[in-house]
């Protein structure tokens, strides 16, 4: 007993010395300091290795100091005994994209999005990345000359050219041409204005310096313009970075945000501060909201959410501008924080008080995330005649391919549960559309399945059997082996549905011939038509079959 005793208490010694070193790299990690956090993480691990959060967290921080290697190898340490585990996905992906392989990061956002749909880091991640794909396949790489080959008559020429006393000359144009000439365009000037900033107006100016054809340099100030050329290029290439790494939609919620902040000039409350102050506190306090949900922590999103929603709700519309703004996007947090909780009902009622708010006050982008969120809970309560009638009223607020893939998508997953295989096949392959022009191959895969399952309820297998081809293609492209496996055997179900359709009509002349119209009375086989059994629609083995990937309520992805 003693030694058990000795065990348990060696136990305990190491769970708490891995609780205080833990504790402590979180507190040090929110204060910025970084390295010492990574210390506190690393001493954690002692006691716990492979402990799944305490790995991510110190990949985060190798992550805040740069180096993504690391990061990348605790991410993917998380993953080594739960390859589903999301916070581990999500951290992986975050580390490939800091290293410039958006292909791959692209991969690990899907894969997150299909085990935790709900969680909007995902969605944005899909979206980073998608974007900054684009906008490298958009900037080709300068062509690039060797000196191979040949070159004699070139050198040729340069010797005549001595020869007959040809000289450059000395002024400060030609550096004034190679800064003009180097220089492309990488984006329209809105979109420039916009990621530089404060600094268009210097690249503006040193832009018109270059371009003045008025400007003549001596000899000894020639390196104005090569200093000038250089300047432009670090503007551009600054210009480019931020293209990628702030993305449309990053850019958009900036502005919504610019658009909350009152002008400095407001007068002063009661209790001597501004409405400005009013809108920071809320402002910072909504975008730590939103970390905290999205690193995990929903009781921590909820308890703070609760907490400024009644300072906001103290506060004077002349206190804080925008204040109905600041209450719908309360009522969205607090929902989402009580469904990642499980308590859906309480969520519910959140999600239909900002839409209310945003009805109220003429706020179209609240309404459209009001109407998503309230579907998306109906849908998880098994209601999606309920979920139908809200997404339904979104599908006139999508603004863009990605939205509308993912919206048609789960109406037809909705109109397949209720037994509506024609409605959903008709969503199915509008999300397929949508998907093909977003280029998003996973949402392709999604549309695939949900077009291949609805054709099957339909009946029509040799349809159902090309759509399934297709699925498999896509998952195939896309290495999920997972849903390879589970698409392999609806295939295989609904050719065996094929053929014994094929067998059946001669099953029943048989019976026929033995005179099995004479054991019934008159008429009595007008009651139970030849082929009673091929009532079922065709696919319905496919409610469950042995990859249950196949078959997801509706508001969860279809492959998670």
């Amino acid at each position: 007993n003693k030694v058990k005793m000795d065990a348990f208490d060696e136990g305990e010694e190491q769970i708490g010395s891995y609780s205080i070193f833990f504790a402590e790299g979180e507190a040090l990690a929110k204060q910025g300091q970084y390295k010492k956090a990574i210390e506190s993480f690393t001493k954690a691990l002692e006691f716990q290795q492979d402990d799944q959060p305490c790995l991510v967290a110190r990949s985060k921080c190798y992550l805040q100091l740069g180096d993504a290697t690391l990061a990348l190898q605790d991410a993917e340490a998380s993953l080594k005994e739960d390859k589903k585990y999301h916070k581990g996905l999500y951290q992986k992906a975050e580390a490939l994209y800091s290293m410039g392989d958006f292909e791959y990061a692209l991969v690990f956002y899907h894969r997150g999005h299909k085990i935790r749909p709900e969680l909007r880091q995902f969605t944005l991640g899909i979206q980073k990345a998608q974007e900054a794909i684009n906008n490298s396949i958009g900037t080709p790489a300068a062509c690039k000359l060797e000196k191979v080959g040949d070159l004699s008559f070139f050198q040729q020429q340069d010797a005549i050219g001595k020869k007959k006393g040809r000289k450059m000359p000395k002024t400060g144009a030609r550096a004034q041409q190679k800064a003009k000439g180097e220089r492309k365009p990488i984006a329209s000037e809105k979109t420039v204005k916009e990621l530089l900033g404060e600094l268009y107006a210097d690249r503006e100016y040193l832009d018109k310096l270059v371009k003045d054809q008025s400007l003549t340099i001596g000899q000894r100030d020639r390196s104005i313009y090569s200093t000038v050329g250089s300047a432009l290029t670090y503007l551009d290439a600054r210009t480019e970075f931020w293209r990628q790494q702030k993305p449309m939609y990053a850019r958009k919620r900036e502005k919504e945000l610019k658009k909350w902040r009152p002008s400095p000039t407001k007068p002063k409350s009661m209790d001597g501060s501004t409405a400005g102050d009013h809108t920071k506190y809320v402002l910072k306090a909504l975008e730590e909201i939103d970390e905290a949900l999205a690193g995990g922590d929903a009781e921590s999103s909820l308890k703070q959410a609760e907490q400024v929603m009644r300072t906001v709700l103290s506060l004077s519309d002349k206190d804080l501008p925008n204040k109905p703004q600041f209450t719908a996007s309360l009522h969205s947090c607090l929902g989402n924080a009580r469904l990642e909780l499980g308590e859906a009902e309480a969520a519910l009622e959140h999600h239909l008080q900002d839409l209310r708010t945003a009805d109220q006050h003429d706020l179209p982008d609240a309404r459209s995330r009001a109407l998503d969120n309230v579907g998306r809970v109906y849908s998880i309560l098994g209601e999606y005649d309920k979920a139908v009638e809200y997404w339904q009223q979104k599908v006139p607020l999508v603004k863009t391919s990605e939205e509308s893939t993912w919206l048609f998508h789960e109406l037809g997953r909705c109109h397949l549960e209720l037994g509506r295989p024609q409605e959903a096949r008709e969503f199915g392959e509008k999300s397929l559309e949508a998907a093909k022009e977003a280029v998003d191959q996973m949402w392709q895969l999604n549309a695939s399945v949900l077009v291949a399952q609805a054709e099957s309820k339909l009946g029509d297998l040799q349809s159902a059997v090309q759509s399934f081809q297709r699925s498999l293609e896509l998952a195939t492209l896309l290495e999920d082996e997972a849903s390879q496996a589970a698409i392999q055997r609806a295939l295989e179900d609904v050719n065996t549905r094929i053929v014994e359709e094929l067998r059946q009509p001669a099953g029943e002349e048989l019976r026929q011939s033995a005179g099995e119209e004479l054991r019934q009375p008159a008429g009595e086989d007008l009651k139970q038509p030849a082929g009673e059994e091929l009532k079922q629609p065709a696919g319905e083995d496919l409610k469950q079959p042995a990859g249950e990937e196949l078959k997801q309520p509706a508001g969860e992805d279809p492959d998670s």
